[in-house]
């Protein structure tokens, strides 16, 4: 019931236009809501993951103010029968660890929420009443960053006029489950108190006393329940956070909300990664997928984010996907798999999704951003037998037959879809540049007459049948069909646009911005229905940038982001509506990173120590920065544009503390860089 109230109220939320976001930026990394805002009652749910553990906070605020928690934990290496994609053990856990807590033996009511805060952590400030005296309580809420754990911080400061002796009942919880059900056997949770006795506390007037819980889950066969050092899990927490929102890949921008929520998706983006028996492996989550990777999560959407924010975590699971997809590739050039599960054990995907183009452009690119020719020898099998496959399934118009795309059949894609053409496009021209870096290594792959003017040949080829075979107008507007036969508006119309083409690009940013396809979460993903997904709205900012239209890119960016950010479900952008009620997937925060970097700034790989700028500047920006990137080069590098007194745009390049060079260009003009 709880769900299904839940899942009402953002039905209603995504029906009104807000005329006041309910959130507000107060950090470089982190928004609050003050109570006051906003109508009552207010739900939400917010995912956070640590490497053993992923937990979905679902939390609320009532009529009266008071707070509401429900924990929906997930725990990846525990495994479920049957062991499918579906399978990490997913226990629930609604325990309020302050129940029965009282101030002089009498017990505490009343209580108001006040503030909300997200930063990596959810905290809640409170005011409670007991003893005809104040309080206020702090709740803080993480994933431990190492252990198979969730941890809570408690605080309570007595905020009246009197002398109060607070206490708090002892709680020890454990959950068992059947040992017929779990793939290692019987599985625990244990919720507890780290008191083991009922807590108490004497607290003068503007004294402050502090608790911890733990929720922690293990397999009863071969593991134990360990102790937990709440502070140290939050320091680890915290620093983890800094680490990958603050001094990596920061942005800066006039405008605090895109900017703000650029910092905070590095910080989604980056969580879902788990340990794995193969090796650390990034899933979407969304109490839904883990220990699992797929060719467009992971190796489309993230893993080519993962160069350029330098996180370690990142580039190893991004290595992992690619490892183990080696294993599948094979003489006979038949379908990979989409999804490899169950930590690498096995497999899924019953027809071809486009998935070899996903992987060819998301592997090529990445290890140009890597500038590592000791990976880019290990991965290139991988991208060379992608390219292949593909060329082998140009149909009769050039184009790149597959049997569906990412959507797997959800909405019709016909025999050949320009998402997979598009992809694979873009994968040979990555590929041409990776292979003029590997000239004289000792590359080995199923095909050994590859070479870079081939690859370079094939590209503007499949250029001229994209737009050949897709090129149409739909809906009035001069546009892309997505298939042969399709006559309404889709929202993977963008997809060229993201891969330098730009043949159609003004009836394709009117047809993305018209009342048939833009709604405020962003296009639907075709005209007349009600579905979307935020993946490729993502896609489409992505190409408005890139194609020049900056204006109008930002104008449309800016909505966007303050009702993912600042809105009634925060504060990251989703996987899709109405299927699966707004999840916080984790790649597309790394889609909405890559707006910035490779629209906006129009960064392209060329090379391990080269890349092309294709800026844009909107006309009310005058200036913005990406510091510490730390694709192609060895150490990192900043970026920064500003606009001259004659229009035009200073283009600074930094690295080691030194300006490397300044270019002075027109917007939209590219330029070569060496680093």
């Amino acid at each position: 019931m709880k769900n299904i109230i839940f899942f009402i109220s953002f039905l209603f939320a995504l029906t009104l236009q807000a005329k006041e976001n309910r959130w507000t930026v107060n950090g470089p990394h982190s928004v609050q809501w003050e109570t006051s805002k906003g109508e009552l009652p207010y739900t939400d749910h917010i995912e956070m993951s640590g490497l053993r553990a992923s937990v979905v906070y679902y939390w609320g605020v009532n009529e009266k103010k008071q707070f509401t928690m429900d924990r929906h934990l997930v725990f990846p290496m525990l495994r479920t029968i049957p062991n499918n994609t579906h399978a990490s053990w997913m226990p629930r856990c609604d325990v309020n660890f302050l129940k029965g807590m009282t101030a002089n033996n009498r017990y505490m009511s009343q209580e108001e929420v006040k503030t909300v805060t997200i930063n990596g952590l959810l905290s809640v400030l409170s005011t409670i009443k007991g003893d005809g005296n104040e309080f206020e309580i702090t709740r803080s809420y993480f994933p431990s960053t190492e252990q198979a754990a969730v941890c809570e911080i408690y605080s309570i400061k007595n905020v009246g006029n009197k002398k109060e002796t607070i206490r708090v009942p002892a709680l020890y919880q454990v959950h068992t489950t059947n040992e017929e059900d779990g793939t290692r056997g019987s599985y625990k949770l244990v919720a507890r108190t780290e008191f083991k006795e009922t807590f108490k506390e004497t607290l003068e007037p503007g004294e402050i006393t502090f608790f911890y819980c733990t929720i922690q889950a293990f397999a009863e066969a071969d593991e134990k329940e360990i102790a937990l050092d709440v502070m140290e899990e939050s320091n680890s927490r915290q620093v983890f956070v800094a680490n990958v929102a603050k001094w990596k890949l920061s942005f800066e921008c006039p405008d605090e909300t895109i900017q703000t929520l650029f910092q905070m998706s590095k910080i989604r983006a980056s969580e879902s990664i788990f340990y794995t028996q193969n090796g650390l492996m990034h899933a979407p989550g969304g109490e839904s997928y883990y220990a699992a990777m797929w060719c467009n999560d992971q190796a489309e959407y993230v893993n080519p984010f993962f160069p350029f924010l330098g996180y370690d975590k990142g580039n190893e699971s991004a290595m992992t996907t690619w490892r183990c997809y080696l294993k599948y590739i094979n003489p006979e050039y038949k379908f990979v798999p989409w999804s490899i599960i169950c930590g690498g054990d096995d497999v899924f995907g019953p027809f071809d999704r486009g998935d070899a183009a996903m992987l060819a452009y998301g592997a090529s690119r990445y290890c140009l951003e890597r500038g590592d020719k000791e990976i880019a020898q290990e991965v290139w099998p991988l991208i060379e037998w992608c390219l292949e496959y593909c060329h082998r399934k140009l149909n009769q118009h050039g184009v790149v037959a597959s049997d569906a795309d990412e959507l797997e059949g959800r909405l019709p894609a016909g025999d050949a879809n320009l998402c997979t053409s598009s992809l694979y496009y873009d994968a040979l021209i990555s590929g041409a540049y990776l292979l003029e870096e590997l000239k004289g290594s000792q590359v080995q792959g199923f095909n050994s007459s590859a070479n870079a003017a081939t690859y370079r040949k094939q590209a503007a080829n499949l250029r001229q049948n994209i737009d050949k075979f897709f090129h149409a107008k739909v809906e009035g507007y001069d546009t892309y069909r997505y298939y042969e036969g399709n006559d309404v508006l889709r929202s993977w119309i963008c997809i060229p646009l993201t891969m330098g083409i730009y043949d159609r690009a003004e009836g394709t940013l009117q047809a993305m911005f018209s009342p048939q396809l833009w709604t405020e979460n962003g296009m639907l993903s075709q005209s007349g229905d009600k579905i979307f997904w935020d993946r490729s709205t993502l896609y489409g900012f992505r190409g408005a940038f890139a194609a020049g239209y900056a204006d109008k890119a930002l104008e449309y960016l800016k909505k966007f982001s303050a009702i993912r950010l600042l809105g009634e479900h925060v504060p990251y952008v989703v996987e899709a509506w109405p299927e699966g009620g707004l999840r916080h997937l984790a790649a597309e925060s790394g889609l909405y990173c890559r707006i910035i970097i490779e629209g906006l700034l129009g960064f392209r790989p060329t090379g391990f120590r080269s890349f092309t700028l294709t800026p844009q500047m909107p006309s009310e920006w005058n200036q913005y920065s990406l510091r510490n990137i730390y694709a192609c080069t060895d150490t990192p590098i900043n970026i920064l544009m500003e606009r001259t007194a004659n229009g035009k745009l200073s283009v600074k390049i930094e690295k080691d503390k030194k300006t490397l060079r300044t270019y002075t260009i027109k917007p939209g003009e590219t330029i070569k860089v060496k680093v």
